[in-house]
């Protein structure tokens, strides 16, 4: 793989070498890169870290329940068509003007190798993925109103997201080069926390991260705070001015952290300190 450019992360995102070197395979075969793993893992990040390392731009396909293949491709503005023609102040004939390239036609157009990022891909109806197998194959994809065949200028670095809420057919994955983001043990952790804080007192740190940990080990805890929760978490505590001793006693701002109301009570209740703490004054 050394004719191609390696991705290595970048400042703001650290990527294990495991990750580093699926990217670095997915770029080299050409095939879509599916990222699974924790909602808060930084999926999502990974590929706008990917387009910086690269040094190219990112587009953003953010599926629905409700989106369709086709959207990705392109969309024909008949409604637009329509308004022109009743009011006469344009000309339809040309329907290439109503033609409207969705992100994945964009990629396919653009002068240069862009990153595309197909965005939580198990929101999309189930037949989804399959819809877009002869797309992401041929690198083509055809536009019947203008009889026109859209092929890539460039192969673009596609990386989908999952978040497992659904399975993805078998045909699709074969086509990807695959890759679960594990979850942080607290070195990697310190490290993460280190890029966005990069001041951070070190005392409230190792408080935090601790006590961070600490909350993902109750096993009855419907959702474990994520990797995003922490540096949101972090942000309040700074803010704040809380002082690290009071970090794991009095767990404040406990709601930057658990987003389930039966998990919130679970742990709130059962720390006397929580139910005296008094609101901090934060700093202006």
């Amino acid at each position: 793989m050394q004719n191609f450019e390696q991705y290595c992360g970048t400042g703001n995102y650290i990527a294990s070498q495991a990750l580093q070197n699926d990217v670095n395979v997915a770029i080299a075969l050409g095939r879509p890169l599916l990222i699974k793993g924790e909602p808060g893992t930084g999926k999502t990040l990974l590929a706008t870290s990917i387009a910086e390392g690269l040094g190219t731009d990112l587009l953003i396909w953010t599926i629905k329940s409700t989106t369709k293949a086709q959207d990705g491709l392109y969309i024909y503005d008949t409604v637009q068509r329509l308004n022109d023609a009743r009011f006469g102040d344009h000309d339809i004939s040309d329907i290439k003007h109503y033609i409207k390239l969705g992100k994945l036609g964009q990629s396919f157009t653009s002068p240069k190798r862009v990153v595309l990022l197909i965005d939580e891909i198990d929101k999309a109806d189930i037949e989804f993925p399959n819809d877009l197998l002869t797309e992401l194959d041929e690198m083509r994809f055809y536009i019947p109103e203008t009889a026109e065949t859209i092929v890539a200028r460039h192969r673009p670095v596609i990386v989908i997201t999952s978040n497992a809420e659904k399975e993805l057919p078998d045909a699709f994955l074969r086509r990807c080069v695959f890759h679960y983001i594990q979850f942080p043990d607290a070195d990697f952790m310190n490290d993460i926390v280190r890029v966005h804080f990069p001041d951070l007192e070190e005392k409230i740190m190792k408080e935090a991260v601790k006590a961070f940990f600490e909350l993902r080990e109750i096993d009855s805890l419907r959702k474990k705070p994520s990797t995003s929760e922490l540096i949101d978490w972090i942000k309040v505590l700074v803010a704040s001015g809380t002082r690290p001793k009071d970090i794991g006693r009095q767990l404040p701002f406990l709601g930057a952290l658990l987003k389930n109301e039966q998990d919130y009570h679970q742990v709130a209740g059962g720390a006397a300190e929580v139910k005296s703490l008094r609101r901090p004054t934060f700093i202006r």
